[in-house]
């Protein structure tokens, strides 16, 4: 008896586990179709927008701070070429017994908590003054709001002629009400609180922007409802308004936490020159001092990574935050 080999239904393609392709399904895979499935319908499509701007951040970003962090464990100093040969953390240990280091390191934490605290408060204050539809609004808020726009440096020359010694409006008011003069600057003991009253006053509008925003975003029915349980003003916003501006509140302070660990550029401008003060002389100003008027590269670089952890340590977890809350 012959056996009949012919099935007489080649609508499916044998498969190697004893089963039948489906109808339609293609036997050779698609790279090109595993990544749009994986990514997005049109991520190789369009790879041609985004793909160049990834490599250029790639690189120019996070391929200087590899290399940062590369010179840092190195010795290198002066001018040639850095001996990556032998690789180590002396340079951070010779931070860590730097008293300049330490010192710097604190008044920068100083700078970080002192200057986001004091200017959260002051913003949500002027957001509430604000919110409470007070006469000549947008005029305040425009006030408020002018010297986020300027740079820092424009900042660092005009606080340097109010904290002039001799000339100083500040000095100058002081003067008639019958006290001495105050070297704002010159003084160890108050000049990192005259450097934060300077950033204070810039960055204060932003704070208030953020939370008006917020302020504005609570339905009336949460401000009516505490009125009809009888709450004063005071307790209605300490108990029910502000603890719904933690999102606002966030963001802002990550914002601010940023600006207080760029100050460089501040401190540079007001004395003109990478050594500020005693009293003054952060993170920032240390590494740029070291790397350009001391030409000691790798030591700059260890103190740069110390910055970088710093903010990553500040946006990390304000990353994982929004993540959590769906909005990356």
């Amino acid at each position: 008896m012959t056996r009949n080999t012919d099935t007489g239904d080649d609508s499916g393609d044998a498969v190697t586990d004893g089963g039948v392709a489906e109808e339609g399904q293609r036997s050779d895979f698609s790279p090109v179709a595993a990544l749009n499935e994986r990514f997005g319908s049109d991520f190789v499509e369009s790879s041609q927008f985004w793909l160049p701007p990834f490599l250029l951040v790639g690189l120019f970003v996070y391929g200087a701070i590899i290399w940062n962090l590369l010179i840092s464990l190195t010795d290198f100093t002066g001018f040639g070429t850095p001996d990556y040969s032998d690789l180590d953390f002396q340079m951070y240990s010779r931070a860590l017994a730097d008293s300049g280091f330490v010192d710097a390191a604190i008044n920068t934490f100083i700078l970080l908590v002192g200057f986001t605290l004091v200017t959260l408060a002051l913003g949500l204050g002027l957001a509430i003054l604000i919110d409470r539809n007070i006469r000549f609004e947008n005029t305040f808020r425009t006030i408020y709001l002018l010297p986020m726009s300027l740079s820092f440096v424009v900042t660092a020359q005009f606080w340097a002629w109010m904290f002039n010694f001799n000339n100083g409006v500040i000095n100058i008011v002081i003067t008639s009400l019958g006290l001495g003069r105050v070297d704002w600057i010159g003084n160890p003991d108050i000049v990192l609180w005259a450097v934060m009253f300077a950033l204070m006053w810039q960055f204060a509008g932003y704070a208030m922007v953020v939370f008006l925003a917020g302020l504005r975003a609570i339905p009336n029915e949460h401000y009516e409802a505490a009125k009809v349980d009888g709450a004063s003003t005071v307790r209605m916003y300490w108990r029910v308004i502000i603890p719904q501006l933690k999102g606002s509140t966030i963001s802002a302070s990550v914002v601010l936490m940023v600006f207080a660990l760029k100050a460089f550029d501040f401190l540079y401008s007001l004395v003109g020159g990478y050594r500020p003060p005693n009293g003054a002389d952060i993170l920032a100003t240390k590494m740029v001092r070291e790397a350009y008027a001391n030409l000691n590269w790798a030591y700059a670089s260890a103190v740069a990574i110390t910055l970088f952890v710093m903010t990553l340590g500040i946006v990390g977890p304000y990353l994982y935050y929004q993540y959590n809350r769906g909005n990356l």
